[in-house]
């Protein structure tokens, strides 16, 4: 229980009603964030050398165990 004296302090408490302690009331919605544009359009050239290609690469492809069809 509390005591008379702390029962005294509480009851000065109120919760401010100024206008200035109110939120602002939202007046409208903020537009939505615009699309970003894409940094590079320009494509790339080619490597002058050529791409790489690994002489086993099919060798890779080879040894994978063939997949079975889905039962559906």
């Amino acid at each position: 229980m509390a005591s008379d004296a702390e029962i005294g302090e509480m009851e000065g408490w109120e919760t401010p009603k100024r206008g200035e302690c109110r939120i602002p009331a939202v007046i409208s919605c903020p537009p939505p964030p615009k699309k970003k544009s894409p940094a590079f359009t320009k494509r790339r050239d080619p490597p002058k050398n050529g791409y790489f290609h690994p002489p086993d690469l099919e060798a890779l492809f080879a040894l994978a165990p063939r997949q079975r069809e889905a039962c559906a």
